[in-house]
């Protein structure tokens, strides 16, 4: 009892630390601007792979991303730097959709109906970096290379507990990706349209940010 009770502790405080950095509500919204023209099969598809993702993405960054990193010579910084330039770009082409050339529907084929949209954005750029952005897997990492030493709770908690978590912030991630179908129907293209802007304009910053932080924790590394 003590055992399952230490480890609800240990998995709802992992929830408290990454939920906040994962921000599923941010993916929806992204979902939002990035489904325009999708099917509801096609939405709901996106929304459980890219769960999947960030499970598979958390995993790998808790029980290997220090090696991984060590392996191919990456820093956090880099990391940073590297997811900054990746939602920057995505950003900007939100903000600044390129328009298609118009037909008619009525000669649309079925094949073209199963060609479309079939560029999954389930991995990029809704499983990483939305989600599993540069912060998330710098915090996991962070997170791994600590609780080795902790000698508090058994190393069978350390290793069982976050993969609960993991789970369940897939698990939120799923729920609120679903309920983008809902969202889709109450806002109109219009609003979705104008949503998918706005939320150019944010990844935007939100990427200079990035950029601009591992900026700074080059230059700090170099000064100490």
């Amino acid at each position: 009892m003590t055992s399952l009770l230490e480890l609800l502790k240990l998995t709802g405080l992992g929830l408290i630390i990454i939920l906040p950095l994962a921000n599923p509500i941010t993916t929806v919204a992204l979902l939002l601007g990035l489904s325009q023209g999708m099917t509801t099969k096609q939405i709901n598809r996106e929304a459980r792979m890219a769960s999947i993702y960030v499970f598979i993405i958390m995993m790998v960054a808790f029980f290997g991303g220090q090696l991984v990193m060590n392996t191919f010579g990456i820093s956090i910084p880099g990391l940073r730097i590297a997811g900054g330039l990746i939602v920057a770009l995505i950003g900007f082409k939100m903000l600044f959709p390129v328009k298609e050339l118009v037909h008619d529907i009525t000669k649309t084929t079925n094949d073209d109906l199963q060609n479309q949209n079939k560029e999954s954005i389930a991995f990029i750029p809704l499983a990483m970096p939305s989600t599993a952005g540069p912060g998330t897997i710098a915090l996991i990492i962070s997170t791994a290379s600590t609780i080795r030493d902790n000698t508090e709770y058994s190393a069978l908690l350390l290793k069982i507990a976050p993969v609960l978590t993991f789970f369940f912030v897939s698990l939120i991630l799923w729920g609120c990706l679903r309920s983008a179908n809902a969202i889709m129907k109450l806002l109109g293209k219009g609003g979705v349209e104008a949503l998918s802007r706005l939320m150019g304009f944010l990844l935007i910053c939100m990427g200079v940010q990035f950029i601009i932080n591992g900026i700074l924790e080059i230059i700090a590394t170099q000064i100490h």
